[in-house]
């Protein structure tokens, strides 16, 4: 019950980042367009403050680099920078997707280099960020193709997921109205990673996890073994050697 209850904290926080960065955009929008009256320039420029303030802030509260983190960080900047400085709403909506392509070709490229991206957030949910868990996990990758694999898989999965949001986005930045395409975005955006969850999660996460389970139990039970007979193994050393004097008297 209670590692239950953890995985689902886990997974509760995991969506947290999904409600900042796609829903109160979108809530912001509408709020400042309809509301306010901003332009839609305006209105999709200062939607998009709220993502960036989560991001920097990520990066100085863990005082650590998250490659990922800062990638979205700067591409979102330019894009948005650029976007502002031509004044097509269009364009800013096409800025979006150019933060999926680019974070997409890069994870997909983190994969051919084999140092796959997306481990950063699949290791922790993997071993449970316990110590055992974390032994077990390296253990498996320094012996495991299988397990290797699935790694870079998931990685893969992810990658190719947001590059086909990146081309339907696109292409619905410049087809669909701007104020239809607003919350169209966002669910293209939600369906992608939930596909890429269902499909990563099932196919490599999850047959990961039952692998370090494994590898865990199986380095405990010697241990197991031990504290359950600490002298079992005295015992049939010195077996000889009673033996031996019983035969001598």
């Amino acid at each position: 019950m209670g590692a239950e209850g953890e995985r689902g904290d886990s997974a509760l926080k995991s969506f947290v980042p999904l409600i900042v960065d796609a829903g109160i955009p979108v809530a912001s929008y509408y709020l400042l367009s309809d509301g306010f009256g901003f332009s839609t320039v305006a209105a999709l420029g200062w939607s998009s403050v709220v993502p960036a303030l989560r991001t920097v802030w990520s990066l100085v509260s863990s005082r650590s680099v998250n490659g990922l983190a800062l990638l979205i960080l700067i591409v979102n900047a330019v894009g948005l920078g650029l976007s502002a400085v031509a004044g097509d709403p269009r364009l800013m909506m096409a800025k979006d997707s150019a933060v999926s392509s680019v974070v997409g070709i890069v994870i997909l490229l983190s994969v051919r280099a084999n140092r796959p991206l997306m481990t950063t957030g699949l290791k922790p949910w993997v071993t449970k960020g316990s110590a055992a868990g974390n032994a077990a996990w390296d253990r498996l990758m320094a012996g495991s193709e299988r397990f290797r694999r699935a790694e870079r898989r998931f990685s893969a999965i992810w990658g190719t997921a947001l590059l086909t949001e990146c081309v339907v986005k696109v292409i619905g930045a410049y087809t669909v109205p701007v104020h239809t395409m607003v919350w169209l975005g966002t669910v293209l955006t939600v369906v992608a990673i939930l596909a890429a969850i269902v499909i990563a999660g099932g196919s490599c996460a999850d047959p990961m996890e039952k692998m370090v389970r494994a590898e865990v139990e199986a380095e405990a039970e010697p241990v197991a073994g031990r504290t359950a007979d600490p002298g079992g193994a005295e015992a049939r050393s010195g077996a000889p050697a009673a033996a031996a004097a019983g035969a001598a008297n």
